[in-house]
């Protein structure tokens, strides 16, 4: 008789999905997963739950396997030595659930701001319950009240862009430069389509300085001594993961996300293996992204799979496309990049830009449910070249400089880049 293993995996977003839907391509392998919420959290789309658009949910029953155990709650503490995770439970009476194998998942959201005021007076917007926390307090606002949205990554852009195109009257503080992935002629055509919207963008251009170092209920501050009236006060600034890995006694990066090898297993324990934004193999995380997530939690199924296999795992190949970004519902941009995750000059922009966007997020829920109705199917993480990269990204770590003909042929790339974009 086959021997039954149990795998637990906290955390229900995308790589914490797709790794449990992918591990049901077992029947002697029994899959729990423990998440604080009932539904979906479609993250990408929180900009539109404050906007208005959408509400940026989605039930399980469309994304997750009908061999998932889904268990509603927040897992407090992992015992290692035991294979047992504590949860938080309604009535605090801290149940637990025992594991053969742990994929931690637990994914990010807001950091610490640090910076004066700004948890008493700025609205986070990197989970569910902060975006909907904010709603209301947007809504409330007078059509003509100052909106300071703090921090030009995607997050901030996108908010930005959906309040603007409803009509609100919105600064983006970018701090240093807008949009800081993206390549000068990406960031100059989002420039363009933010300024059409009336969104006042502030940088670190001209020799001001753009960091926020205070905010007051109805003002942000910033290093050049500016004042900006601020009555809604966003703040898209900064990364933070949960610190359930460190209270739990597993080695972490100083984030506190998951230390692991490139097979994504936990550098203390082959039985725990990691997912997502919590992730820091080689201690080199990947870029924050459902671009990432979904890819790698298919990689850690991959692993526990080939565990209990008896096989070796496959080592991480992840490769990058590049970065997509909207801006407003009839608006967006595709910035390409290289598979180094590097940006390129070409991008595709504008209405084109925006259904590329609305192509992407719809596929993202495809590709779980897809995954959910047959265990296996996805393939993505497996696409050749992200090998190479992660190998360049170790050696550079450790301060290895790259052959001779690889820095030429790269030379020779960057001056033909050059010259396109000159032209």
């Amino acid at each position: 008789m086959t021997e039954n293993t149990d795998v637990v995996v906290i955390g229900g977003g995308y790589a914490g999905v797709m790794a449990a839907n992918r591990l049901t391509q077992r029947d002697d392998v029994t899959v729990t997963l423990i998440n604080p919420r009932p539904t979906f959290v479609h993250r990408v789309r929180l900009h539109q739950l404050v906007g208005g658009s959408d509400d940026a949910v989605i039930d399980y029953r469309d994304v997750l396997a009908d061999g998932v155990r889904l268990v509603v709650d927040t897992v407090t503490r992992i015992d290692a030595a035991a294979r047992r995770v504590t949860l938080a439970t309604a009535d605090g009476s801290g149940g637990t659930v025992g594991y053969d194998y742990l994929i931690y998942a637990v994914g990010s959201g807001s950091a610490d701001p640090r910076v004066p005021g700004a948890a008493e007076f700025a609205h986070p917007i990197a989970t569910l319950e902060e975006a909907r926390r904010l709603r209301p307090i947007v809504d409330a606002a007078p059509a003509t009240a100052a909106v300071t949205v703090v921090g030009a990554g995607p997050t901030g852009i996108e908010t930005a862009a959906e309040l603007a195109e409803a009509g609100r009257k919105v600064t983006l503080v970018c701090g240093e430069v807008l949009g800081p992935y993206l390549h000068p002629r990406g960031r100059r055509s989002v420039a363009g389509r933010l300024a059409a919207l009336g969104v006042t963008v502030l940088d670190g251009s001209d020799a001001a300085d753009a960091k926020v170092t205070a905010v007051t209920r109805d003002a942000v501050r910033l290093a050049d001594g500016r004042q900006l009236p601020s009555q809604v006060t966003i703040w898209t600034a900064g990364f933070g993961v949960p610190d359930l890995a460190a209270r739990s006694g597993l080695s972490t990066d100083a984030l506190g996300r998951l230390l692991t090898d490139e097979t994504l297993t936990s550098v203390d324990d082959e039985r725990i293996v990691a997912a997502g934004d919590s992730a820091a193999p080689s201690d080199l995380p990947l870029r924050m992204s459902c671009q990432a997530a979904i890819p790698l939690g298919a990689r850690a199924a991959d692993t526990v799979l080939s565990r209990i296999a008896g096989q070796r795992p496959s080592p991480l190949n992840q490769v990058f496309a590049g970065q997509c970004i909207s801006l407003g519902r009839r608006a967006g941009i595709l910035q390409f990049a290289h598979r180094n995750d590097v940006a390129l000059w070409f991008h595709i922009d504008g209405r084109p830009g925006a259904k590329v966007k609305e192509f992407i997020c719809e596929g993202i829920v495809k590709h779980l449910a897809a995954e959910a109705r047959k265990a296996g199917s996805y393939s993505l993480h497996r696409v050749s070249g992200g090998t190479k990269r992660q190998q360049q990204l170790l050696r550079a770590r450790r301060g290895e400089a790259p052959a001779a003909p690889a820095r030429a042929a790269w030379r020779r790339i960057e001056g033909r880049i050059e010259r396109r974009v000159e032209k």
